[in-house]
């Protein structure tokens, strides 16, 4: 995600949509600003994370996300790394 997306809780707030729809994987702060995230779940609840992630929380300001379909990590829970 690219635009005002770190120090606006971002990532709890990411973290927290995704464990409502049942969604694993993780999200993280990436030294140029940006904020790197993969979703691993059902169709709809990816894409719905991927809609979320294009709003952000109240605070941010999503200017681009950037999307990639790649293959299950098998990951069991949603981190903060």
């Amino acid at each position: 995600m690219h635009g005002r997306v770190q120090g606006v809780f971002f990532r709890d707030t990411c973290r927290r949509e995704a464990l409502g729809l049942g969604v694993v994987g993780y999200v993280r702060n990436e030294a140029d600003g940006t904020v790197t995230a993969e979703f691993e779940g059902s169709a709809p609840a990816v894409e719905a994370m991927v809609e979320w992630a294009r709003r952000g929380p109240r605070q941010a300001a999503v200017v681009r996300v950037d999307v990639a379909e790649i293959a299950p990590g098998g990951r069991r829970e949603f981190q903060i790394l």
